[in-house]
């Protein structure tokens, strides 16, 4: 057993050391590439106090290496201390049917984790978001969302967990394909969900459907072949300063989303090129290639806890009972590594959707600007880190780095004026 006890704690310790290695280097390595290349940051991301976006960076990375830490340590000490061998032994001697103390079980889990990262939130919001004039939260707005967030999580996490462990109940043997079609269902069924119930507990959402801003989102739709009434703007300065767009749903649930600091911080062109790139991820069917990827994914790591749920060895470690339900946490403490070392393959996949979808946006947009100019806008209002060391990249990104962005638009666009201009010289030979 001693054995399995340096084993885990190999992974788990292990695991968060290596990334948070991995993280350290990443803001040295982006402090000496803005250093070298500070005119360049300067003249084409607009960023002129260069040591401003590097402290953001510093703070940032530093209170969630605290908190990854602090979190870890709590988990080592709840299960170690036998805290968690005992709640579910106190769970199991219980009179609720089985599948009740399951459900009892996650939300408890849940509502904890929620509670403990209070400080780290709070931190977060009224310090460091604070200091870099992004929060535009109250203490009162921040609590009714926490509050809010916290009934949502809760509901959510009782509808999964119960979800689940009835699975275990009607199919004992094949409950990880069962789990896995309930998995499929979910994350459909929030696509719609998401942005019409969720969502607007947060945020309010105008409809564009007059003005300015409407006719260059018409315009951009007719050029990209797409149709669809839903266009809102989000009120996200009620919150952040931070600016972004995004694309929802499917069928008649679709719906583009504009922040209205976005709106507010860029000129019609550049919230155009946004938008073709936006649109170009459903044109190319990157949503549901995405989506399938995922599914993918979560099937092979629910057939791995298929097998690590029948050891036992598993529960014997913490002298825990042998129940579905504490099997799932314990597996994903030895799964959630796999899951880290991986994201490289699921990522390689956005990246490629991420080039498509910049490319598509130069076609519509018929040259590369607007996007080009957008995203060093995006950069420098967002105090984003443009050049991230390589390796944190390919664990963490699922967009290319700016500047490689930016290089890959202007090729595209350079590509693109090469080729209309050797069409208008009636040559039936392709441009140099």
């Amino acid at each position: 057993m001693l054995e399995l006890h340096v084993a885990f704690l190999l992974v788990v310790v292990g695991t968060e050391a290596f990334f948070s290695a991995l993280s350290i280097l990443n803001v040295r390595y982006g402090a000496d590439t803005v250093a070298d290349r500070a005119e360049w940051v300067r003249d084409r991301l607009g960023v002129d106090d260069t040591e401003r976006l590097l402290d953001y960076q510093r703070a940032g990375t530093g209170l969630s290496l605290l908190r990854s830490w602090v979190s870890l340590g709590f988990v080592l000490l709840v299960l170690y201390s036998g805290l968690f061998g005992d709640l579910v032994t106190l769970l199991e001697n219980g009179s609720a049917p089985h599948l009740a103390q399951g459900v009892v079980f996650f939300v408890a889990f849940v509502a904890v984790a929620r509670i403990t990262s209070v400080p780290f939130s709070l931190y977060e919001t009224f310090v460091v978001e604070e200091q870099f004039d992004f929060n535009q939260q109250s203490p009162r707005l921040w609590l009714r969302d926490f509050v809010v967030g916290t009934v949502v999580a809760l509901v959510l996490t009782a509808v999964v967990a119960g979800g689940v462990l009835l699975t275990f109940e009607l199919l004992p043997d094949l409950w990880w394909v069962a789990a896995w079609g309930l998995f499929v269902a979910f994350s459909l069924s929030m696509l719609v969900i998401y942005p019409r119930v969720i969502a607007p507990l947060f945020y309010d959402f105008d409809p564009i459907d007059a003005g300015d801003l409407r006719e260059s989102v018409d315009d951009v739709f007719e050029r990209a072949g797409f149709a669809c009434e839903q266009v809102y703007e989000m009120d996200a300065s009620s919150r952040s300063g931070h600016s972004n767009a995004y694309f929802i749903g499917f069928g008649r649930a679709k719906r583009v989303v504009l922040f209205d600091t976005l709106i507010e911080q860029m000129d019609r062109e550049q919230i155009e090129g946004v938008l073709a790139h936006e649109l170009a991820h459903w044109k190319k069917a990157h949503i549901w290639k995405q989506m399938a990827s995922s599914f993918l994914r979560i099937g092979i790591v629910l057939a791995i806890f298929s097998v690590l749920l029948e050891q036992a060895w598993i529960y014997e470690m913490f002298d825990v009972p042998a129940t579905p339900y504490a099997g799932l946490v314990l597996g994903a403490l030895w799964v959630m590594p796999l899951l880290r070392f991986t994201a490289p393959l699921e990522n390689k996949l956005s990246l490629k959707h991420e080039r498509e979808a910049d490319s598509f946006a130069v076609d519509v947009m018929g040259g590369g600007a607007p996007l080009a100019d957008a995203l060093a806008n995006l950069t420098s209002e967002n105090l984003a880190n443009p050049f991230p060391h390589p390796l944190y990249a390919t664990f963490h990104y699922t967009h290319p780095p700016i500047p490689e962005r930016i290089r890959y638009i202007e090729a595209q666009s350079d590509t693109e004026t090469a080729d209309t201009a050797g069409g208008h010289g009636g040559s039936s030979e392709p441009a140099d």
